[in-house]
């Protein structure tokens, strides 16, 4: 089995950072306190804290709920993600 690289983690801490990102904005725009959106969509609060700060990564059922809980589609979550990431963005070293 092959270590990560420095750069593999790099890169997958950025995308954790990204979508951290977007997800605190957000709720934010919502105007919603982290407890509260955990209590209404029934997700760790512990979760979104961790995922807002990009130190979390999630499961994709619990990412796709929270988006949804931030009244987007998981397509418009990734395209949001897309376009911040760099181009040519990839997790894996070809």
């Amino acid at each position: 089995m092959k270590k990560c690289s420095e750069k593999a983690q790099a890169d997958k801490a950025l995308l954790l950072d990204i979508i951290g990102q977007i997800v605190k904005e957000k709720r934010k725009a919502l105007n919603k306190g982290i407890l509260l959106l955990s209590y209404e969509y029934d997700i760790p609060s512990s979760s979104i804290a961790q995922l807002e700060k990009g130190k979390r990564d999630v499961q994709i059922s619990t990412l796709w709920k929270l988006v949804n809980a931030l009244g987007m589609t998981f397509p418009e979550f990734v395209d949001e993600v897309n376009k911040r990431l760099p181009e040519g963005f990839k997790l894996i070293e070809d």
